[in-house]
């Protein structure tokens, strides 16, 4: 009989995907146990009498809002994930303080194959008037590892804070004091934005005009889109945004073309806030794909970052084409929908 012989290739995928498992069982784990300690007051009728545990699971939810949340991702990106939280006042603080590493926000990563961003015990004094904000970060945020943490952590923190309408600039103070660097060298003495996320590496044409755009990839798993902001040089408008996306990422990225080769743009119009993207046939084969909602995001999340865009259509061949339900969100990577994904953990050649 012929002997075969098993490879195991284990990927950064596959840690990530462990990662994700591991935290699964320990959740499920944990509702177990909670459920056997409600089970032992179903039978009472005073919900007064019960324990405060068996009473946050039987008493209705509070109020909760949605939130962007950025997390670090195997390859160095930062990807953000919209989530449910309690309805409080001071909603960006409690953002913030998501994204600190604690056991609790770094099993809630986990389960999302991400990871957190802000040393752990990093706490937050926020002051924001007139659209700037100004965040003062407590000595624990000066420990960082190295300079890309350092870089991560001052843009997820920047990043988080101007996706409310109340901030358009981010000022940073470390431990009460004004810094020009960080420990390994990261700048921080100017204004920070919400633009460039993810920016790719270029070089510069001399006296070429440019401009960006910020594109939507599927990550390596299919499981989210990852924002990457590309410099071009022609006009930074909705035609260049979806032709580059058809191009796709860079070949190096670690990211996921959304568009099949051969897939080109016929035109892409806009009148009264409503913008129609004509596609060839062959985008039908990533529509129909296994991975055809992230490709049908990809494209509607890309297109709608200009201002003036109200409503996104697409049309195949001059064709209309009615995207499938569930690819129509307005929130981009909810961590509910992440965690339903499961992939294989060990791929065998």
């Amino acid at each position: 009989m012929k002997k075969r012989n098993w490879k195991w290739n284990i990927r950064r995928v596959d840690v990530e995907r462990m990662l994700i498992l591991c935290a699964s069982a320990l959740v499920v784990a944990l509702a177990l146990r909670q459920n056997q300690t409600v089970t032992t007051y179903q039978t009472q009728t005073d919900i007064s009498s019960l324990s405060a545990q068996a009473q946050s699971v039987l008493l209705p939810a509070a109020e909760t809002q949605p939130t962007v949340v950025y997390y670090q991702d195997g390859e160095g990106y930062l990807v953000p994930v919209t989530r449910q939280v309690d309805k409080t006042d001071g909603i960006a603080k409690a953002t913030l303080a998501l994204m600190v590493q604690s056991s609790a926000n770094d099993l809630a990563a986990a389960r999302l194959g991400l990871k957190t961003t802000v040393p752990e015990g990093t706490k937050f004094d926020l002051d924001i008037q007139d659209g700037k904000a100004r965040v003062d970060l407590s000595k624990e945020a000066l420990s960082c590892r190295n300079a890309e943490q350092e870089t991560l952590m001052v843009q997820s923190v920047a990043q988080a804070l101007c996706q409310f309408d109340s901030v358009d600039e981010v000022t940073f103070l470390f431990d009460g004091q004004k810094r020009s660097k960080l420990t390994w060298g990261t700048d921080v003495s100017g204004m920070f934005s919400g633009q460039n996320l993810n920016l790719e590496s270029v070089e510069t044409l001399a006296g070429a005009g440019t401009g960006s755009v910020q594109l939507y990839f599927p990550s390596s798993t299919g499981r989210m889109l990852v924002p990457v902001t590309r410099t071009v040089f022609s006009d930074a408008d909705v035609s260049t945004a979806i032709l580059e996306l058809v191009k796709g990422p860079k070949a190096d990225s670690g990211l996921s073309k959304p568009l099949p080769d051969g897939c080109g743009l016929l035109g892409v119009k806009m009148e009264n806030g409503v913008v129609t993207i004509d596609f060839t046939r062959q985008f039908m084969d990533a529509a129909q794909g296994e991975n055809g909602v992230q490709a049908l995001r990809a494209v509607m999340f890309t297109a709608a970052q200009f201002p003036g865009v109200k409503q996104v259509k697409i049309t195949v061949e001059g064709e209309p084409y009615t995207p499938p339900e569930a690819a129509m969100t307005t929130f981009l990577n909810q961590d509910t929908e992440i965690m339903t994904y499961y992939p294989g953990v060990i791929e065998i050649d």
